[in-house]
């Protein structure tokens, strides 16, 4: 039945892809959710009336975050080709693909952090202060366990934004659901091909919104 609808598939291919696409989404997404967090922190704590008010500083961060989540992502891998083939030691494969996703992600959800920091109550953060806790504290038990809601929401939309990254990445030889339906499907007319991992692709986008809705909703105190 498979064989007649989808005569040019092969499970195997589909499979391998699905596990490249998901091995690239989860290992950019851990180090996009570290670095956002630490660059979201730094935006926020450096902002006017932040602990560590420091405008020059600040708009360093600002600019730097604000000009890589600019950059197209297809150019952006372009941008990044020496130093991925530096690093990784080539430019092909799924950890080719890396560099660029957390580099064109971080700073997206770095933003998405520092709007989820300044939601937090301000007379929550000046009661700890008032209390005498130190910086640590009011980070790991005020700030971020109080932003927690929109922090998940705002990883889940950039895990679903990785999704799509990796399927550009694939057009260029990185691998993943993307890389089937250029090659397998696009390249050698092979419709059902396309269909069948685009459909893959909403699949696991559909699954990251599920888990980040239910997990933020559970987290939401209001």
């Amino acid at each position: 039945m498979i064989a007649s609808l989808f005569p040019h598939l092969k499970l195997d291919q589909l499979w391998a892809a699905t596990l490249e696409t998901l091995y690239m989404t989860s290992l950019s997404g851990i180090a996009t959710f570290v670095l956002g967090i630490a660059l979201g922190l730094a935006l926020f704590l450096t902002a006017r009336g932040g602990l560590f008010q420091n405008k020059p500083l600040y708009s360093v961060i600002s600019v730097v975050v604000n000009v890589f989540r600019s950059i197209p992502f297809i150019i952006l891998i372009v941008l990044l080709i020496p130093f991925t083939k530096t690093l990784i030691g080539t430019i092909l494969g799924a950890n080719a693909a890396l560099p660029a996703l957390i580099v064109g992600a971080a700073p997206f959800y770095a933003r998405l952090v520092e709007i989820g920091l300044r939601e937090v109550d301000k007379g929550v953060i000046e009661a700890s202060r008032s209390m005498g806790a130190r910086v640590s504290t009011l980070i790991f038990r005020v700030l971020l366990p109080e932003s927690s809601p929109a922090l998940v929401s705002g990883i889940t939309v950039t895990l679903i934004a990785l999704v799509s990254y990796s399927a550009m990445a694939g057009v260029i030889g990185a691998g993943g659901l993307g890389n089937l339906a250029y090659l397998e499907g696009f390249q050698r007319n092979h419709n059902d091909v396309t269909l069948v991992a685009t459909v893959m692709i909403l699949i696991i986008v559909f699954i990251i919104q599920l888990v980040g809705d239910v997990i933020t909703s559970l987290l939401d105190k209001r």
